[in-house]
């Protein structure tokens, strides 16, 4: 039996003005669904893997109709719970050139921020899996989210089910009287694989690249400056055997470069440098990534160099498509993977 993928975390309402338009211009919100974890699940079920997303969703039409929405993409929902009162949501108002991207999240007392510990049965849940993956999300909604997160990970690491995190540092979240830096310590010491990017280990861990500064970046970033944050976090959490770092250069809102690299085994790996000229979505590029990553981690177990380049390739490819989900295919990474840029029409 293939074994499944299991991702937990909240799943929300996304509703995002069209055209580049700001908040106060628009009389129509785009309606679509996205959430870290379940963004990762979608990019892996279309890799073709079998995966399972857990969350805690209100009883309402729109909570079920988040659940179609992840069933269309051959997610698996049917260790989903229900409980509280409402699905969460964000407002999205996407930049352009100079003008950054806006979030206003209303998602107090959603239904996954009330979820307790013992309210999943994660040796059920984790019983068939090859792969746990959690984001730094989660703890951040509430002390039970964050519990719950503990329990999932010290049954994994029970089961010996491999665990990844996606550290996501988001200090708009952290509003229920701890800091990142008391809770997600614990939490990672189970990891066996680390994703973050240039400012995620600085603002949870204190740990940072020498003389490094993100705003100054203008699209350059150098790779290798970040080995000893890689060689710091595992020092730290010794269980994790690799340790990868994403690699954005802003240039300006729809002009990025994109890149990363990973180290393991004492040996840092680099991917290429993709040059994003022209943003769709940059929302979800993180995840699209984790979610390339995983696939390639559990595809090329030999050659992490290769996970890293799809991992990096899948995520340039999200940057073109709308909506917090990665809808590309192996075979759309793979092409990309092999210099194909072209975007010439496929017939």
């Amino acid at each position: 039996m293939e074994k499944k993928i299991v991702t937990f975390g909240e799943i929300m309402l996304r509703l995002a003005t069209p055209d580049y338009l700001r908040f106060h211009q628009s009389d129509k919100l785009n309606a679509t669904f996205g959430g870290g974890e379940a963004n990762v699940a979608v990019s892996l079920a279309n890799y073709g893997l079998k995966t399972s997303f857990i969350t805690r969703l209100p009883q309402n039409d729109i909570a079920h109709s988040c659940v179609m929405d992840l069933r269309k993409y051959g997610v698996d929902t049917s260790d989903i719970i229900y409980g509280g009162e409402r699905l969460g949501i964000y407002f999205l108002e996407t930049g352009a050139v100079a003008r950054a991207s806006k979030v206003v999240y209303d998602r107090a007392h959603s239904s996954i921020s009330e979820i307790q510990p013992g309210m999943i049965d994660w040796v059920h849940v984790l019983k068939d899996a090859a792969w746990f993956h959690w984001t730094g999300i989660t703890p951040a909604i509430s002390q039970g989210a964050a519990d719950v997160c503990l329990e999932a990970i010290r049954t994994a690491n029970q089961l010996g089910v491999p665990v990844s995190c996606d550290l996501n540092y988001r200090k708009n979240l952290w509003k229920y009287g701890k800091k990142a830096s008391e809770v997600m310590p614990e939490l990672v010491a189970g990891c066996d694989v680390i994703l973050g990017n240039e400012e995620d280990a600085e603002k949870v861990f204190g740990i940072k690249p020498e003389g490094f500064d993100v705003v100054q970046t203008e699209g350059e970033v150098n790779a290798a400056e970040f080995e000893s944050v890689c060689t710091q976090l595992i020092e730290k959490f010794p269980r994790a055997q690799k340790v990868i770092i994403t690699l954005r250069g802003s240039i300006n809102a729809n002009h990025n470069t994109w890149g990363g690299v990973l180290y393991t085994e004492k040996k840092l790996h680099q991917s290429r440098r993709y040059d994003i000229t022209h943003i769709v979505d940059r929302v979800g590029g993180g995840d699209s990534f984790m979610g390339g990553l995983i696939y390639g981690l559990i595809t090329y177990p030999t050659n992490p160099q290769k996970a890293l380049d799809f991992a990096v390739a899948a995520s340039c490819l999200k940057h073109t498509i709308y909506g917090d989900y990665n809808q590309v295919t192996v075979e759309e990474v793979e092409k990309l993977m092999s210099g194909d840029a072209s975007g010439r029409v496929s017939r």
